[in-house]
């Protein structure tokens, strides 16, 4: 158990995003952590939910982070059920972009997670996000809770997107739980061959789910704000200056995805060089990089 993590019990007209209004609204509801109602500039959040199975493919974790990182800026946030796999990619990638994000619980908030998704519940919580479970405190993780979590899943969310998913699985019900209550639903096609793909791909071909080819596309599917953009006469605005080098690298790779040999290759600058003004415009939120050997430059002017 963790009797020491703080929650509180909310009522039906408290409930956050879009879940009072859903048909899938819980009597009570336990949070822990904060949900913001709105962006710094004042903008409604939207939730929308990422879900999947719990054995993805090799390339998944780039496939969570791309399509997160697509709803950088925006006011988004990223929802899912915390479980190992797509879920908890999609909260790991949340976390590293700098989105809220929220997990939905199958048990109590008093209980014990373990393991690597224990760190992850910490981590969220100590970024300013939150633990939502429709549960007693002391309830543990049963079978049949499962069901009720998607529910809330979807009952958050406007749009619910099925990144990978077998034949089978959790997910499809939260699918099922978005179309029926006629949310937008989108899905991430995959190889005709591949197990992890088969869920996606039915609801595509049956017509359920209109289909992310690209992760940029994600932002105008699911009908969300679309993110602030800045021009070189903002930027000092913002209470960032950047280096005339700096700006000089950002506009010739903004957009790209970019190995340090690459960038090194492109640009003629030497290493040392090239790591101070990589540090430099990580800093002002442009670059961002999770090994220190792609480099994702944002194009946010």
């Amino acid at each position: 158990m963790n009797k020491d993590r703080k929650y509180i019990r909310i009522e039906q007209n408290g409930f956050p995003l879009s879940l009072a209004q859903s048909k899938f609204c819980p009597r009570q509801l336990y949070v822990a952590g904060n949900i913001p109602s709105t962006t710094e500039s004042g903008i409604p959040l939207v939730g929308i939910a990422l879900v999947g199975t719990r054995r993805p493919s090799n390339s998944a974790a780039e496939l969570c982070r791309r399509l997160v990182f697509s709803l950088k800026g925006t006011n988004a946030v990223i929802v899912s059920g915390l479980a190992q796999g797509i879920d908890s990619l999609c909260h790991e990638a949340a976390l590293d972009a700098g989105i809220p994000t929220i997990a939905v619980l199958a048990q109590g908030l008093a209980t014990h997670v373990e393991g690597s998704r224990g760190e992850l519940l910490e981590r969220i919580l100590d970024a300013g996000g939150a633990l939502i479970s429709q549960f007693e405190p002391d309830v543990p993780a049963y079978k049949g809770n499962f069901i009720a979590r998607n529910k809330i899943i979807s009952g958050l969310c406007q749009t619910t997107v099925v990144v990978q998913s077998k034949a089978k699985g959790g997910a499809l019900l939260t699918a099922d739980f978005c179309i029926e209550e006629q949310k937008t639903l989108l899905a991430v096609p995959g190889n005709f061959d591949s197990e992890v793909a088969a869920g996606p791909n039915a609801l595509l071909d049956s017509g359920k789910a209109k289909p992310v080819f690209i992760p940029e596309s994600l932002r105008k599917l699911a009908g969300i704000q679309e993110p602030q953009v800045l021009s070189l006469q903002d930027l000092p605005a913002t209470g960032c200056t950047l280096s005339e080098p700096a700006r000089e690298l950002f506009k010739q790779m903004r957009g790209f995805r970019k190995t340090i040999d690459d960038i090194e290759r492109d640009s003629n600058l030497k290493t040392t060089e090239l790591l101070a003004i990589l540090t430099e415009l990580e800093i002002a939120g442009l670059v961002s990089t999770q090994d220190n050997f792609q480099f994702y430059f944002d194009g946010a002017f």
